[in-house]
């Protein structure tokens, strides 16, 4: 069964902030690592908008992990 864009935007931003988490950093502080309005990442890691791969590739150097780490179990 293909997942939908809306189920497939929940999952990586689930990901994001179970990683973010995992790391102790707060949604302001990851925001300001990815240059990008801390609202802007709440919206991603609910799954709320579809962003586009440019911001999630910022997340991912903001986190320090691999983009691939982003999209498991996608």
């Amino acid at each position: 069964m293909e997942s939908s864009k809306k189920e497939i935007s929940e999952k990586i931003g689930a990901n994001i902030r179970t990683i973010r988490l995992s790391k102790g950093l707060t949604i302001e502080r990851l925001a300001a690592e990815a240059s990008m309005e801390y609202t802007q990442l709440s919206r991603i890691e609910l799954g709320q908008i579809n962003t586009s791969i440019f911001q999630v590739y910022k997340i991912a150097k903001a986190l320090n992990v691999n983009i691939c780490d982003l999209f498991h179990n996608t």
